[in-house]
């Protein structure tokens, strides 16, 4: 690699270029658990799981799913907020030679169904809220086993008999799994003796994939992202080395990114299993409730997005809780605002740096130096190994420093390609390796990269990628809507929201508060439009594609004149 421009900010506890382990990416685990047995892995509302334990408890996972048939190579989806089943069920398919693939659990059943359908998963881990939708599914897709698990499996006593009382008053009356030959309760991996199992020994950690973790694009359906073992051990590798002030063994890990999301997956689960750190799991984002368990457990690193850091400091009871255990702090999905950015790092006496990746990099591959030279409003330097350039999107020649052009990337951590889909490989990456993007951005003559917009007509709300014309092709399916086109607009809260233009068949008038319960039975909620407009015509090219950008600059004028009128 050539000499770049942000070599020389790098401090000299990094190094430019990292020896990395080309182990199947379970090792971290059996290494963790041989060095430090007896230290904390996952504290879950009280609950407490040793790395001894937790290995223990991987295997008796693999050795049920190699007694269910598994070979090498089966896929193994997990369906699961942050709790232990999540990652043993993680650990115990790789251990047993399988491959995974994480489901967001908000997923509707369509959504369920093409991500299982494509795929070709042969096992699932739900949570039994989520059974049915499962059930749903399975014999329209390669399902062969099903394994349910609740919250309460994993919760102290008195809490795991308290836990379905409050599931009942949340959920209503879940429809019980009934255990047969293809579905299972968690009990029944438990009551597994794994003495006798034998690790996989025949990873191959450059060339067999560890993950394939579905993303979107700027067409069509999701992508199933190919990470292999090393593309994933690398990441967790360069990590350990950005964050050098750390120290192993001896760090608490805030678990409020969902391990569904390859982020959270990387900078919180996998690097605090290689660091031996306790990670605190908690299932999902209350910030009332992450304040006092920031009080409480003292967590040193909370990886997180804007929205996390805002919702915290938005808090009316913030100022009665003490933070002071916050040491570092690398945020990531969307861009960091710089009042949040100060203002949090003035609550808790932590940094809180920006970063950037994609589900394509396992996902990191810029962030500011934590305790060096940062720049804000930047996502910083790419890291150790890590090449970046901003290249002409046609002819990928390199553009001059501080223009705009599309970001490319190049390293370890970048995929191996798409599952099944060769010809969306092909479009992005490159000759020699180089990953085309997607974001348009450009670099500073001291090597510090900005993102200036999207090349897609992607929308980040609140951390998560979405995609329009998966919203767009459920609004098609309701009667009476004609014509439809679904944008981002600015959101204090949420980075963006989600915005659909619809044109009525006949100009007949549509009742959306139906439209919205229409869409909650087909959309995971972070994907449900929140503002509607019925229009009579939509800005089209010549060719008759509609004109996004318009819409979006048309949409940003009227929230301005709105804020400027109040």
């Amino acid at each position: 690699m050539k000499e770049r421009p942000w070599l020389q900010h790098y401090p000299d506890e990094i190094s430019h270029t990292l020896k990395y382990d080309e182990i199947p990416l379970y090792d971290f685990l059996v290494q963790t658990a041989e060095k430090h047995p007896e230290k904390v892995a996952l504290h879950f509302l009280g609950k407490e799981v040793t790395f001894k334990e937790l290995l223990y408890k991987a295997k008796q996972m693999a050795q049920f799913l190699k007694e269910k048939g598994l070979r090498k190579g089966d896929r193994v989806a997990s369906m699961l907020p942050n709790c232990p089943q999540a990652v043993i069920t993680y650990y115990g398919a790789l251990l047993a030679g399988g491959i995974v693939v994480q489901v967001n659990p908000l997923f509707t059943e369509r959504e369920l169904h093409y991500q299982m359908e494509d795929s070709g998963a042969k096992y699932i881990v739900c949570l039994d809220i989520l059974y049915p939708r499962v059930e749903a599914v399975r014999q329209k897709t390669d399902l062969e086993h099903i394994i349910v698990t609740g919250i309460k499996d994993y919760l102290p006593f008195p809490k795991n008999l308290l836990y379905p009382f409050v599931q009942r008053r949340e959920y209503g009356v879940i429809e019980k799994a009934v255990e047969s030959a293809d579905t299972h309760y968690w009990k029944s991996v438990q009551a597994i003796d794994p003495s006798s199992f034998t690790v996989a020994d025949d990873v191959d950690p450059k060339n067999d994939l560890a993950l394939i973790q579905y993303t979107g694009g700027t067409t069509g359906k999701p992508k199933g992202v190919m990470l292999t073992h090393f593309n994933l051990v690398v990441n967790v590798q360069m990590c350990d080395a950005w964050m050098y002030k750390l120290k192993e063994s001896e760090e608490v890990i805030l678990g409020v990114l969902p391990f569904f999301h390859v982020y959270g997956m990387t900078t919180v689960m996998n690097l605090g299993i290689m660091y031996g750190a306790k990670t605190v799991l908690l299932p999902k984002f209350d910030a009332g409730e992450v304040l006092k368990t920031i009080e409480k457990l003292k967590p040193t690193l909370f990886p997180g997005a804007p929205t996390i850091y805002i919702g915290l400091l938005s808090h009316p009871k913030l100022k009665e809780y003490d933070l002071s255990s916050i040491e570092a702090c690398i945020s990531g999905s969307a861009g960091l605002p710089l009042e949040v950015q100060q203002r949090f790092e003035a609550e808790t006496g932590g940094r809180l740096v920006e970063g950037y990746g994609l589900t394509e990099t396992s996902p990191v591959t810029h962030a500011n130096f934590i305790w060096d030279m940062r720049i804000n409003g930047s996502i910083g330097v790419p890291w150790p190994d890590t090449d970046a350039k901003v290249v002409d999107s046609e002819t990928m020649e390199e553009m001059p420093i501080g223009e705009v052009g599309e970001i490319a990337v190049k390293g370890p951590q970048i995929m191996k390609g798409y599952w099944n889909m060769e010809e969306e490989t092909e479009e992005v990456l490159k000759e020699d390796g180089w990953l085309l993007t997607g974001d348009m951005g450009r670099m500073d003559d001291q090597g510090y990269f900005y993102v200036e917009d999207r090349k897609s007509d992607m929308i980040i709300a609140g951390g998560y990628n979405i995609y329009p014309r998966e919203i767009e092709e459920v609004l098609y399916e309701y009667e009476g809507v004609q014509e439809v086109a679904v944008i981002g607009v600015p959101d204090e809260y949420r980075g963006e929201t989600v915005k659909a233009y619809i044109i009525t068949r006949d100009g007949k008038p549509l009742d959306e508060q139906q439209l919205h319960t229409y869409c909650r039975k087909h959309l995971a909620a972070y994907k449900i439009p929140r503002i509607y407009e019925f229009r009579d015509e939509l800005p089209k090219t010549i060719v008759g594609k509609v004109i996004k950008r318009q819409l979006v600059e048309e949409s940003i004028a009227a929230l301005e004149k709105e804020e400027k009128a109040n």
